[in-house]
């Protein structure tokens, strides 16, 4: 995993939606906003997954501590 701690894992999920957003926001209706449009599409994604994601790695049948 990436980072281990559930705190951190938060502020860099949240940081990354809110950069996500703000990409999305200022992507000027050209082509070039098109590539960050996507790429605010793209950190959000990485922030929710980042959230979302439990202690455990995917192959460990051992219970997540909370």
């Amino acid at each position: 995993m990436l980072v281990k701690y559930k705190g951190l894992r938060r502020v860099l999920g949240a940081a990354l939606i809110g950069a996500g957003a703000l990409f999305m926001w200022f992507a000027p209706e050209v082509w070039s906003g098109v590539a960050l449009l996507v790429a605010g599409i793209a950190l959000e994604a990485a922030g929710i997954a980042l959230e979302h994601r439990n202690g455990g790695s995917r192959g460990d049948s051992r219970p997540v501590e909370r």
